[in-house]
């Protein structure tokens, strides 16, 4: 009993000293607390700067397997492509082997033949490149003005192409400038083939932007989207040079939609295919002054 008195008395006596010093005890907490919320920031960034040096070679050597796998299994998805892009090049290696040997034999025929029919193949042709400067569209014609600086090589008659294909002929040369009858002028006819069923007709112009194709059989099974090229007949033209697409099919008017913008026409290439009569040539010296009022 006396014990437990004396252990009362004592735990009374640490009660009355903790009520004295509490506001005391309370300040220094304050204090503490506040020196601790300064210096944390630093504490925190060197045990993280610490941290960071001891764990990043660790996960460095973790990452090691990681990456292992990672490079095989590329490996092996590049060796499968590897597969997959070898066999379909041998497939076309054996297409092109028997191409070639195709190709062979028809040269082969192509050079009995012609010995046999003694046939004279066309000559090479050679072009003029001319910067167009100046057009004509107006209800009575259709052309174009070119520059083409006195070059000896272009001579009337020539056929005229765009990067699309036939847009005219030269209908006269002068001393710098030439003048290009578009295949939409009312004066423009050219003997064409429809590519797909062979029929022949005559691309006639009239000074519309959709020239019509006349004088075709009756019986000609034609179709919205057939291409039409040069036919090669009369000699103007050689064969097989695109024209246009037929977009309309009647009975008597079949529109034919040319190849290219012909409003748009910067550059054209005047070709010499040597199957136009030199005596055609006859040089116009008012072609000269009339660009000149054109620009």
């Amino acid at each position: 009993m006396k014990r437990r008195k004396v252990l009362f008395i004592h735990l009374s006596n640490i009660r009355l000293l903790v009520k004295k010093f509490a506001i005391v005890i309370l300040f220094i907490s304050a204090f503490a607390m506040m020196l601790i919320n300064k210096t944390d920031t630093v504490i925190i960034e060197k045990t993280s700067s610490v941290a960071t040096d001891v764990v990043s070679p660790l996960i460095d050597v973790l990452v090691i397997p990681a990456r292992l796998l990672a490079s095989v299994y590329d490996y092996v998805h590049e060796l499968k492509k590897i597969r997959e892009d070898n066999a379909l090049l041998r497939d076309e290696n054996k297409k092109l082997v028997m191409m070639t040997g195709k190709a062979r034999a028809l040269e082969i025929e192509n050079k009995l033949l012609s010995g046999l029919l003694n046939y004279t193949p066309p000559p090479e042709a050679t072009f003029v490149t001319a910067r167009v400067i100046a057009e004509e569209g107006n209800a009575f014609s259709h052309s174009l003005i070119a520059y083409t600086a006195g070059n000896p090589n272009v001579k009337k008659g020539q056929v005229v192409l765009s990067e699309n294909g036939v847009i005219g002929r030269i209908e006269q040369v002068g001393q710098m400038y030439s003048k290009i009858i578009l295949i939409t002028d009312i004066n423009s006819k050219i003997p064409v083939v429809v590519e797909r069923t062979r029929a022949r007709g005559i691309l006639s112009g009239d000074n519309t932007s959709i020239p019509k194709l006349v004088f075709v059989p009756l019986d000609a099974k034609l179709a919205i989207g057939d291409r039409v090229v040069t036919s090669g007949v009369a000699g103007v033209f050689p064969p097989g040079l695109p024209v246009g697409k037929i977009i309309s099919v009647d009975k008597n008017d079949i529109k034919v939609k040319v190849l290219g913008n012909l409003d748009r026409v910067e550059y054209v290439r005047i070709v010499d295919y040597n199957i136009i009569d030199d005596t055609e040539n006859s040089p116009d010296t008012s072609l000269m002054i009339e660009a000149k009022a054109d620009e």
